[in-house]
C-alpha cells in the first residue's frame, strides 16, 4: 500500500509541475512488488496456552482471536528437544531417534547427546522439513531452532566443516546471548531480500519463557515479564512484516507447558533402592535407568513396585499411549513421577521451588500453545486439542511439499484450521 500511495503522490506532484504524463520509468520506480506469503514457525518454548489469559500478551490474544486458536499435546517426554524434532518431522520422538534432552546410543558408547550436538549422526533418523523444503526449491531459513545447525544426512569429521550434508539456505546456531530483538531483525533482514534469495519459510525460536518458569515457576512474576517481552517482541515481527508488505502464514507453537516444582515435592531414589544397583541416565519429572552388572533381578525388585507419586516400567512395558519404548537410545527401565513431583537419586537439604516439564503429555499443566494466523487460515475459530504430530503436515501443505511418506500425524485434525 505504501508503494501505490507514492505512485500516486509522484502523478500529483507531475501534474502540479506541468506535466500531463508519468514516464514509465517513473511507474516502474515505484511498481508494487507481488509477494507470495511466507510461512514463519514461531517457537515460544514452555508457553503454556493459558498463559494468553493473563492479559499480559494483547498481540498474541489478538492473533490467536482473529485466528486459530488450541491447546496442543505434546509428545512424549514434553521435553523442549525431542519435541522441537516432532514439530519439524512429524514423527514421535521414539520413531524420530531425539528421544530425550540427554541420552545415550549403543553405539557410541563413550559418547552421550547433550543439547549443544550438531553432529549429524545423532539426528539421521528423521528428515526436517527444511531439507525436503530445500531439495524441493522452495527457500529456508532458521533463526534458531533445535537441530537446524546440524548439516543432516552429513558426515562429522574430525578436522574442517561437514560438507555433505543438507541444511537451511540461512541458519544461526543457538546462543542465549543473543537477543529476541536480534532474533525478530534477523528475521525481517533475510525478508527484505530481494525474491531469489529471500526465504520462503522461517523458523524462529524463543527461550525466554521457558527460562522464567524454571527458575520461578509458571505463577512467578519472571514468568510474567517474560510474557510481556515476548508479546512486544511477536509485536514487532508483525509490524515489521506489515512495513514489509509481506503477508505471512504464522504458525506459533510451543514445545510443552510447565508445572510448579518445589523441594518438598522430590522423590528421594535412596529411600528404597540401594545405589550400587544402577546408573541413572536422566533424572528430573522422568527418570531412566541402567542396572549395573549382575544386579538386574535386585534392581527390578526395588524399582518396579508400587511407589508413591511415581510410576516404573521396564523399557518394553511403558504405557502404549506414550508412544514410547522401542528405540535403542532409551534406557532399559524409566520412572515418571507425579505431576509437580521430581525424582533425585537422594534429598537435598537445600529448599528451592521453581517450575519443569516432561511429565505425562496428557497432563493440563503439559499442553503447548498453538496459534495459526494469515491468509491461509480460518478466522476467529477455536479448535479442540490435538497431537504436535499434526504441525509438520500443516507446514508441508502451507508451503507447497506433498505428504511425507511415513509419519504419525496428519493434517486432519487441522483441516478446519485452512481458510474455507
Amino acid at each position: 500500500m505504501k508503494q501505490v500511495a507514492a505512485a500516486f503522490a509522484l502523478c500529483f506532484a507531475s501534474l502540479a509541475a506541468g506535466c500531463t504524463t508519468v514516464t514509465d520509468a517513473q511507474v516502474a520506480s515505484v511498481s508494487v512488488e507481488h509477494r507470495e506469503p511466507v510461512t514463519i514457525l514461531v517457537s515460544i518454548d514452555g508457553f503454556h496456552p493459558d498463559y494468553l489469559d493473563r492479559g499480559l500478551t494483547p498481540t498474541l490474544l489478538q492473533l490467536a482471536q482473529s485466528g486459530v486458536r488450541a491447546a496442543m499435546q505434546p509428545s512424549f517426554p514434553s521435553k523442549t528437544f525431542p519435541n522441537h524434532w516432532t514439530l519439524v518431522t512429524g514423527l514421535v520422538p521414539d520413531n524420530h531417534g531425539i528421544t530425550a534432552n540427554r541420552m545415550e546410543d549403543p553405539g557410541r558408547p563413550d559418547e552421550a547427546f547433550t543439547m549443544a550436538n550438531v553432529d549429524p549422526w545423532w539426528w539421521s533418523d528423521a528428515r526436517p522439513i527444511w531439507v525436503d523444503a530445500e531439495q524441493a526449491g522452495i527457500r529456508s531459513a532458521a533463526m534458531f531452532w533445535p537441530g537446524s545447525a546440524v548439516p543432516w544426512g552429513g558426515t562429522a569429521r574430525r578436522y574442517g566443516p561437514v560438507d555433505d550434508g543438507a541444511m537451511p539456505s540461512d541458519w544461526q546456531a543457538f546462543s542465549m546471548q543473543v537477543s529476541n530483538t536480534q532474533r525478530v531483525n534477523s528475521v525481517l533482514d533475510w525478508l527484505r531480500r530481494p525474491a531469489e534469495i529471500r526465504p520462503e519459510f522461517v523458523t524462529l525460536y524463543f527461550d525466554t519463557v521457558d527460562s522464567a518458569g524454571h527458575g520461578g515457576g509458571p505463577q512467578s512474576e519472571e514468568v510474567n515479564a517474560s510474557l510481556r517481552d515476548i508479546d512486544r517482541h511477536i509485536a514487532n515481527l508483525v509490524a515489521g512484516l506489515d512495513t514489509l508488505d509481506q503477508p505471512a502464514n504464522l504458525v506459533i507453537v510451543s514445545d510443552h507447558g510447565m508445572a510448579a516444582t518445589s523441594s518438598e515435592r522430590v522423590i528421594a531414589l535412596a529411600d528404597f533402592v540401594d545405589p550400587s544397583l544402577y546408573r541413572m541416565v536422566e533424572g528430573g519429572p522422568y527418570a531412566t535407568f541402567e542396572a549395573t552388572e549382575g544386579n538386574a533381578a535386585a534392581f527390578e525388585q526395588a524399582l518396579l513396585t508400587d511407589h508413591e507419586h511415581m510410576q516404573c516400567w521396564r523399557k518394553g512395558d511403558i504405557p502404549e499411549r506414550f508412544d514410547y519404548g522401542t528405540h535403542r537410545r532409551i534406557p532399559p527401565y524409566l520412572c515418571l513421577a507425579d505431576i509437580g513431583w521430581t525424582i533425585s537419586t537422594e534429598r537435598s537439604d537445600s529448599s528451592w521451588t521453581g517450575g519443569t516439564h516432561g511429565y505425562d503429555p496428557a497432563a493440563p499443566e503439559m499442553a503447548a500453545l498453538f496459534i495459526a494466523n494469515g491468509p491461509a487460515f480460518a478466522s476467529a475459530r477455536v479448535l479442540p486439542g490435538f497431537s504436535n504430530t499434526a504441525i509438520e503436515p500443516l507446514l508441508r501443505e502451507l508451503i507447497g511439499l506433498p505428504p511425507r511418506a511415513r509419519a504419525d500425524g496428519s493434517i486432519d485434525p487441522l483441516r478446519p484450521a485452512l481458510a474455507d
